[in-house]
């Protein structure tokens, strides 16, 4: 192997472990708690060594933050390419509980985004392609509903309830979606401002509940908790025509 392939084999791994370090701090001490300092102790490492790699807390933080907002948003996009195209439900109930237990799994990296701000600490502009990765998803799939002339849904209903301010925040969303999703122009152009807002809704319903959840807000209240978040999907699904089968 060329010694820079080698030589780029070793950073990777490096940063590799570095990272590994840094969530074993995020898990035992908060994001308040994380340093480099501390990483570095982990690993028995020069400080000098790491900050060549990472030079602040707060670029390692965004090291970290990115990674877990492509690794639950990766999870979504799994779950959705696994199940048939034209199964919308299933694909939308997928990619919900897809999210739910990539959370589970990684309880400290989903607080690390979804939990209380860390002081101090302001995102960088990158962390905001990441951080849309599944609302996207659920996007590509209203786009693909609507796009089926089988299906019997609408994008273009009058809108209701829905103030001047916030009719401009979703103009600016249908303007920004066909950018990332394929072939969601004609879908998402002619959307009323409503019917956008159905997929923030759907949004806003999936990490609520998974953060009610991790956060403790369910105890002694909701103990079935994904039969509850299945519950919700479908509730987020309805407007788009998207409703599972009336048993006999």
């Amino acid at each position: 192997m060329p010694i820079r392939g080698i030589r780029e084999r070793v950073r990777a791994e490096l940063i590799r472990e570095i990272k590994d370090a840094a969530r074993r701090q995020l898990a035992e001490h908060g994001p308040d708690g994380l340093s480099v300092r501390a990483v570095t102790r982990e690993m028995g490492m020069a400080s000098s060594a790491v900050y060549r790699y990472f030079p602040s807390r707060d670029a390692l933080l965004t090291a970290l933050i990115v990674d877990a907002y492509e690794g639950i948003g990766q999870a979504a996009q799994t779950a959705d390419a696994e199940v048939p195209r034209a199964d919308y439900l299933g694909r939308w109930l997928a990619v919900f509980r897809a999210v739910r237990a990539w959370a589970l799994d990684h309880p400290h990296e989903y607080a690390l985004i979804y939990g209380s701000p860390v002081p101090g600490y302001a995102a960088p502009a990158d962390t905001a392609a990441p951080a849309s990765t599944v609302a996207l998803v659920l996007a590509r799939i209203v786009a693909d509903v609507v796009a089926d002339p089988a299906m019997p849904t609408s994008l273009a209903e009058p809108a209701e309830g829905v103030s001047d301010a916030l009719g401009h925040d979703m103009e600016v969303v249908k303007e920004y979606i066909p950018q990332v999703v394929t072939g969601a122009d004609e879908t998402f152009t002619h959307a009323d401002a409503s019917a956008v807002l159905h997929v923030i809704d759907a949004w806003t319903m999936l990490f609520g509940a998974v953060s009610f959840e991790l956060f403790g807000h369910y105890k002694n209240v909701v103990t079935a908790r994904g039969d509850y978040l299945d519950r919700l999907a479908l509730r987020a699904a309805a407007p788009f025509g998207m409703t599972a089968p009336r048993v006999p």
